[in-house]
């Protein structure tokens, strides 16, 4: 594997938060649900739960990706 040097580097925008099943702990933002259901749940058991928690992002982390190699980048505070 090549060594990436990291020269192309993109700031990530801040996650808007997300939510965690209560059941499977699958985490998605709130327009991937379907339906209002836990696409996992429905998928694996057939059981429409909608019980989640709400993750909040961590604010004044900022985030980067390397464009070449799509390695994410240690944040810092800002």
């Amino acid at each position: 594997m090549a060594h990436c040097t990291h020269a192309n580097i993109m700031l990530i925008p801040e996650d808007a938060g997300r939510l965690r099943c209560r059941h499977c702990h699958l985490t998605l933002k709130a327009e991937e649900l379907e339906n209002g259901y836990c696409p996992e749940c429905l998928a694996i058991s057939g059981q429409k739960r909608n019980d989640f928690e709400k993750i909040e992002p961590e604010k004044g982390i900022a985030r980067y990706r390397c464009e070449e190699c799509g390695a994410m980048l240690g944040g810092a505070s800002g």
